[in-house]
């Protein structure tokens, strides 16, 4: 039996969004549970699909010791603030150092983390605790498939164990592979070689897909090299691409009992991920065209058409209350579309105040600042109002209990609209059903999710068709105003390399 320490802390920053991440975010309990420290920490994770609660049901059943540190998150956004770094980094620190005869180390970790004074908001985090717990503790730590992977977060780890699917439905079993890992490492059965490598281009953040290709192709790749002789693990990272820092991109990690091992799984991930390099192409419409392609299909279907509404997504640091793609709607005259969910805690306010049936005005979304968007003055009408507390039941939020505060739907000229009080993506289909809309029936789903919608709609679906709405979580990575990218890194698939702006010499 070993005594392992526990703990997670997680956030996926979008450089470019409008909103940071404060300390009350990571607090406030809304898809995944609140900041949790020390006892009831493991009740809290407990059977949702989050890596942390994979980790504890594994090693609980091995029959290790574990002692909770903390374990928080907040919804993707801009920076986290220095004041939430230091608190929630400070208290992990603190109770790794009051600990003793320790054997081990799970961390929760997302990534992408950048925060108001660190870029590298994972490397900073494991080299403060390395300083803490020495250089020969094991530690492991789960990242998201989207971690932008440094040099330090290589260096000050063992093991850097990466979800494979996109959307996440494994995150909880990368938990329980993490499990097996540091089991392996604290008994002195698994290499600590490593062997790390950087691509060349950006993915952009719909084309890492693993339901379909190239991702699809690398990650069977991931599994295959995992299963060599002498290899301990293998993960690739598609990266976070709205991220404007040296190591963003994408990345892999390979560890072995020898050098050769892991370079050697390390160069053929590479390889089969540099040579896909075209088929990682950006794929997506104007938001009127992806309309009016779903309005022609929808005409002889017999399942939804979904559009995602992948610019406005909450889960890459968008505000979700964009009305670009509801405008389109409305325009092309998509009766019985619905979209969802659009974040405006007022006009779910109102909505509440003023009862299901009744007709109110409203400047509904458009609130964020987002370039060409702007609030939707109209009056709409109340069909139901909901409170926010519902089940995960997909395949992603699947055993979270969702806490979205306040909830209406509304509808204007045949259009419905889902409205939410907190920003979470649309990924689940309970989040429909809470407002008694049955997915599978209607004609059209605009859903605010680049690809973790996938996880839960696309077995619904006549069609998914990718939409470059306005928002905050660009695709088109030459849309971004990069400014601190390595020189070199191509920006999207083929595409040009990034040349830093010349210093411009003092007078």
């Amino acid at each position: 039996m070993a005594r392992i320490a526990v703990g997670g802390f997680q956030h996926e920053t979008n450089t470019f969004a409008t909103f940071n991440a404060t300390y009350d975010d990571f607090a406030q309990a809304c898809a995944w549970p609140g900041l949790t420290r020390g006892e009831g920490l493991f009740d809290a994770v407990a059977g949702i699909n989050i890596g942390i609660a994979g980790f504890v049901e594994a090693a609980q059943a091995a029959g290790h010791e574990l002692l909770p540190l903390s374990w928080s998150q907040a919804t993707p956004s801009a920076q986290v603030t220095e004041d939430a770094y230091e608190r929630i980094v400070g208290q992990m620190v603190a109770d790794l150092a009051a600990l003793r005869d320790l054997d081990g180390l799970y961390l929760d970790l997302h990534g992408a983390m950048v925060a108001e004074h660190v870029d590298d908001g994972e490397g900073e985090m494991l080299e403060r605790i390395r300083a803490v717990v020495g250089p020969d503790l094991p530690i492991v730590v789960s990242l998201d498939l989207h971690a932008n992977v440094t040099k330090r977060m290589v260096a000050f780890a063992d093991c850097l164990e990466i979800y494979r699917t996109y959307p996440h439905v494994d995150m909880a079993a990368t938990g329980v592979r993490s499990a097996a890992l540091l089991e392996a490492l604290i008994a002195g059965e698994a290499g600590r070689c490593k062997a790390f490598r950087q691509l060349p281009f950006m993915i952009p953040l719909t084309s890492g897909c693993t339901l379909a290709e190239p991702a699809k192709t690398v990650y069977e790749q991931v599994e295959r090299l995992t299963n060599a002789p002498e290899v301990t693990a293998v993960s690739f990272a598609c990266g976070f691409c709205p991220a404007d820092f040296p190591e963003a991109g994408a990345s892999l990690v390979a560890y072995g009992r020898t050098q050769d091992a892991a370079d050697a799984a390390a160069e053929a991930l590479y390889r089969a991920a540099v040579d896909r390099e075209a088929a990682f192409a950006l794929d997506a419409l104007a938001p009127r065209e992806a309309v009016r392609k779903a309005m022609e299909i929808a005409r002889s279907a017999t399942r939804p058409v979904v559009l995602a509404d992948a610019q406005d997504n909450p889960g890459g640091g968008g505000n979700s209350d964009t009305t670009g793609l509801l405008r389109a709607l409305l325009a092309e005259g998509a009766r019985g579309a619905v979209i969802a969910n659009l974040y405006d805690p007022e006009a779910a306010e109102a909505a509440h105040a003023a009862g299901e049936g009744a007709e109110i005005a409203l400047s509904l979304g458009g609130h964020s600042g987002i370039p060409d968007d702007t609030p939707l003055e109209a009056t709409f009408k109340v069909l139901r109002i909901g409170d926010g507390r519902f089940m995960g039941t997909g395949a992603f939020y699947k055993g979270s209990p969702m806490q979205l505060g306040r909830t209406a739907l509304l509808e204007l000229d045949g259009v419905r609209i889902a409205v939410a009080s907190s920003k979470v993506q649309l990924a689940d289909q309970a989040m429909l059903r809470h407002l008694d809309v049955e997915p599978a029936e209607q004609p059209i789903l605009a859903l605010k999710s680049s690809v973790h919608f996938r996880a839960d709609f696309q077995p619904i679906a006549e069609k998914v068709l990718v939409v470059a709405a306005p928002g905050s979580v660009v695709l088109d990575n030459l849309d971004l105003p990069f400014r601190r990218l390595r020189p070199g890194l191509r920006l999207m698939p083929l595409g040009p390399a990034f040349r830093p702006e010349p210093v411009q010499a003092a007078n």
